[in-house]
């Protein structure tokens, strides 16, 4: 009889534990590691696109959304979600290898930048308005500045590029390229064509009081050797390697809710392409 006792005693407690334990797992945050200052991305104010997609992220998981920044993108992976800081990053490139990622949640791709009044007729890399105009602005160490070379406008355009740069850290000489001023080029007439990352743009072009026009690169640009060079990149979100779970309940999340993920970000203006091989929606 003691015994039974014992053993039902012992069975209460072990299910208490575990609904406690379960209880507990359902009221940690979702730990984002965002970047600080990285707009339109995200910053600590919360008014980036990304951060918009966190919450969407943390609602239909039934979390709260608790923020691990950052301030330099080429070590916040090894520096904050490989030590447990945080535990999704929302954009990263698919198949990222430092990383488990999920399906992507959205397709883009670089754009030309252009005023509308000016009607360039920017179709590809090999666009006649592209060798004549005075000015292009693009990223050092994107596919543009592959591009560029390739058409024969890199040398001409170093020391504009160089101007553009809007900051430099005194302590490791990492250098940022300010979108926002890059769109502000054309806008303003300084530059006739800017070459962009269209989701770091978008936001800019909107806001621009000057009607701009972007233009989808082809995916299909092949530098001098005939190597191709992309255009068009899927974005998804990464966790640490060890943790599948976490990936499962992210794919679950954009699979249920893509609809409301490309109205966010159709709301912010991003250009958006097909997958490759997706299958079309009747």
């Amino acid at each position: 009889m003691h015994k039974n006792k014992f053993f039902i005693t012992a069975l209460c407690l072990g299910t208490s534990l575990a609904v406690t334990q379960a209880s507990a797992e359902e009221n940690k945050p979702l730990k984002v590691c965002a970047a600080e200052n990285e707009m339109p991305y995200s910053n600590k104010a919360g008014e980036g696109f990304e951060n918009k997609l966190a919450e969407l992220v943390g609602k239909a998981l039934g979390k709260k959304v608790k923020y691990l920044t950052w301030s330099d993108p080429r070590y916040y992976i090894r520096d904050t979600l490989d030590k447990g800081l945080c535990d999704v990053a929302i954009g990263v490139d698919k198949g990222d290898p430092r990383v488990l990622t999920t399906q992507p949640y959205y397709r883009s791709g670089y754009v030309f930048i252009s005023r509308e009044a000016d009607h360039l007729d920017l179709l590809n890399w090999d666009s006649e308005a592209l060798r004549k105009v005075k000015r292009i602005a693009f990223v050092p160490g994107t596919p543009p500045e592959v591009m560029m070379k390739a058409i024969g406008r890199y040398n001409d355009m170093f020391n504009y590029s160089q101007e553009l740069v809007g900051f430099k850290s005194a302590r490791n000489q990492y250098i940022k390229y300010e979108t926002s001023k890059l769109v502000s080029e054309i806008s303003s007439g300084h530059a006739e064509v800017a070459a962009l990352w269209g989701p770091s743009a978008a936001r800019y072009v909107k806001a621009s009081s000057t009607p701009l026009v972007m233009t989808m690169i082809p995916d299909d640009s092949v530098r001098a050797d005939g190597q191709k060079v992309g255009s068009h990149y899927s974005t998804s979100m990464g966790v640490r390697k060890n943790d599948p779970a976490l990936l499962a309940q992210l794919n679950k999340v954009i699979e249920d809710h893509q609809d409301e993920i490309t109205e966010l970000l159709k709301a912010e203006g991003i250009p958006l392409v097909p997958e490759p091989n997706a299958p079309e929606k009747s």
